[in-house]
């Protein structure tokens, strides 16, 4: 995708998939989890969590993630980002939280759910990261040529 359509793709409200190195040892592959998050075209991805949670000490460890977000309606696209924590902010600022959560649910429903968690403000903190590699995909050009070359199969031409 061009990069002004996989910034807006981005910061469209879907549900991100954060990949992270597992450093606790042993056989371990990445960790991988749903997240909400919050992004604007030319900005940084932007996560909250829990302070003591497993997601956040890997975090910390690592020092970088990957977030995957994709369109499961055909054709199918997808972006990931992957790049460096530039800052981790503890607490969570109310407001960010606030907006993220409004970026994923109406307003009556996003202030149900942020008094609903408020005890949480004093547990959550934000990473945020820096797009440093993008991979991208649009599979509409590719199911373009697949259904012109399907409509052709059988020797005709339209």
């Amino acid at each position: 995708m061009p990069r002004d359509n996989r910034e807006r793709f981005l910061a469209e409200p879907r549900v991100g998939v954060l990949g992270v190195t597992d450093s606790r040892g042993g056989d371990r592959a990445p960790l991988i989890v749903p997240v909400w998050y919050g992004y604007e075209p030319g900005g940084e991805v932007l996560v909250g969590t829990a302070r003591e949670s497993i997601k956040a000490r890997l975090l910390r460890a690592a020092g970088r993630f990957s977030l995957c977000v994709q369109d499961e309606g055909r054709p199918y696209r997808y972006v990931s980002v992957e790049g460096p924590i530039t800052a981790m902010e503890d607490p969570i600022d109310p407001a960010v939280r606030e907006a993220i959560a409004q970026r994923y649910l109406d307003p009556e429903e996003a202030r149900a759910y942020l008094a609903a968690t408020s005890f949480q403000l004093k547990d959550d903190i934000l990473f945020r990261m820096r797009p440093q590699h993008w991979r991208s995909a649009d599979f509409a050009a590719f199911a373009a040529d697949f259904a012109e070359k399907g409509a052709g199969a059988d020797g005709s031409t339209g």
